[in-house]
């Protein structure tokens, strides 16, 4: 069995129909389907291409609602296959009504994960501690997309002179501290750089070279039985191609913390993994059962 922990609907022009095609081709079983909530100035208007269309009408006005990729396009394909797809939601922090939103998700649709979360905010202010720790009390893991203000320098004044989220390896540690009963996952440049323990990420989105062992991935996975990794999108391929030995002892030492996901509709990962000689059982954890573990059943909200 292989479960995708992290996509898009409507994502790099897949519709339902190609993306239920492209599943089926890498013998995917189920998927994490994740919305993409943020207002306009949060995402780079360049790659809009990618994104689904039409863009929801709050989004287009700069108001926090749907954003990137709306809650109820995600529904639309929960509803065509339920049993192919796992449902993903991530309001805004910043809005008020954002653990509200949360609770009607899980009580009408049956949201088991809160993502993605991919904003420009500090994840660790307090508005956003509180929406982590209602995701811990209801057995929500939560999905983080990181990224450094140096490494996506865009070289231009407008729109945004980079496209930063989420703030550093620190604000997820503090996360993780202040939120001991929530899961979370690690996703994108601004978390893979950190399999090295030097700071070419600080500056570069895509690192190479050999890894230097005892990077931040590795001391924050010793430290906090609360961090996944999310294995997913050309981030974690390339920080995972860099050393292929390291790798290798990376994934059997937190074989119980690696989650499989593409972000994307390509089978990279899946060679990647059959190259490493993995163990089987190893790679069946890495293929679905941490990915199960994490989406336990989850409790009824109280009422509002």
């Amino acid at each position: 069995m292989i479960i995708d922990a992290h996509n898009h609907a409507d994502w790099h022009g897949r519709n339902f129909d190609r993306f239920i095609e492209n599943m089926d081709k890498f013998h995917i079983d189920k998927t994490w389907l994740l919305s993409w909530e943020a207002p306009v100035g949060d995402f780079n208007p360049n790659d809009i291409w990618a994104f689904p269309h039409p863009m929801s009408q709050s989004s287009e006005l700069g108001i926090a609602g749907s954003g990137p990729v709306p809650f109820e396009l995600c529904v639309k394909y929960k509803e065509k296959a339920p049993d192919r797809f796992i449902l993903g939601y991530a309001p805004d922090p910043r809005r008020p009504d954002a653990i509200q939103r949360l609770k009607s998700a899980i009580n009408i649709y049956g949201v088991q994960v809160c993502g993605e979360v991919k904003l420009r905010m500090m994840y660790d202010n307090p508005d956003a501690i509180r929406l982590f720790r209602f995701c811990g009390e209801m057995g929500l893991p939560v999905t983080l997309h990181f990224d450094y203000d140096k490494a996506t320098e865009t070289g231009y004044a407008f729109p945004r002179p980079s496209w930063w989220y989420g703030g550093d390896i620190h604000v997820l540690e503090r996360l993780l501290q202040q939120c001991p009963e929530t899961n979370f996952l690690g996703h994108a440049p601004g978390f893979w750089c950190h399999i090295s323990n030097d700071d070419q990420g600080l500056t570069n989105a895509y690192p190479s070279g050999p890894v230097i062992p005892g990077g931040m991935i590795e001391q924050l996975l010793t430290k906090y039985p609360n961090l996944y990794c999310d294995m997913s999108a050309g981030s974690a391929h390339t920080a995972l191609s860099r050393d292929k030995e390291y790798t290798k002892k990376l994934l059997i030492t937190f074989q119980d913390r690696m989650v499989y996901a593409r972000d994307y509709f390509d089978n990279d990962l899946q060679t990647l993994l059959g190259e490493l000689d993995l163990p089987a059982d190893v790679l069946e954890k890495i293929y679905h059962k941490n990915a199960e573990k994490l989406v336990a059943p989850i409790r009824t909200p109280e009422p509002f």
